[in-house]
């Protein structure tokens, strides 16, 4: 069964809500937290810088940390929560999401974190999709520093099967994406490959007299 029939049977009969974020969860903006306040060990923590620079679509471990009395202070993201930074330097990155899988761990300022009870894969492999990116280009405002506003993320709009749609639908990205990093890493190796051989036999013998100079 090719993958096309596959979704047609999957999605046969089935409703799907098309609803605005502010209706699927609650909207919580990250707060006060600077990267001067990482420390070694302690709460873990993640800014809205590290989104886009060191996680993938979805994260059970942060790679950074705070006291135990600053995380107090701090908005706190729960197992299922999606991450969202609200801010970058670029419109590719403004509202890059993680699905964040792990124990609680608290946010930064110029990012939000969206409660709700849906897939929080599902939501994030829909974030990533080309009519999203074409939707949130309607709310970035600003010049140097792009950024879409908690009223305006609120606005946007996400179509919402049943969960049991959700999970399938995740399931199948996952393996592409598995499936994706597999092709990556044999490229890799097949580039490594090439170079090895091209360079050995591109590799001649000088004549002696080159080799005294």
């Amino acid at each position: 069964m090719n993958n096309l029939n596959f979704m047609e049977k999957l999605l046969d009969g089935v409703e799907v809500k098309w609803m605005p974020l502010g209706d699927i969860g609650q909207l919580i903006r990250g707060n006060g937290l600077q990267k001067k306040d990482f420390i070694e060990t302690g709460f873990p923590a993640i800014h809205y810088g590290q989104i886009y620079t060191r996680y993938g679509l979805s994260a059970d471990k942060t790679f950074t940390y705070v006291s135990h009395d600053l995380a107090k202070k701090l908005s706190m993201a729960h197992k299922n929560d999606l991450l969202i930074a609200t801010t970058s330097e670029n419109d590719v990155d403004v509202l890059k999401p993680v699905a964040w899988l792990g124990e609680p761990a608290v946010i930064s300022g110029d990012m939000m974190l969206l409660r709700h009870d849906q897939n929080v894969k599902y939501l994030a492999y829909y974030f990533k999709t080309e009519e999203f990116q074409t939707q949130k280009t309607r709310y970035i405002t600003g010049t140097k520093v792009r950024r879409v506003s908690k009223d305006s993320l609120a606005k946007m709009t996400v179509p919402i099967p049943p969960l049991n749609v959700q999970s399938e639908i995740v399931r199948i990205l996952d393996n592409f994406t598995e499936l994706e990093a597999e092709l990556e890493a044999e490229l890799a190796a097949r580039k490594k490959q090439y170079e090895y051989y091209r360079n050995l036999l591109l590799s001649f013998p000088k004549p002696l007299e080159a080799v005294e100079k």
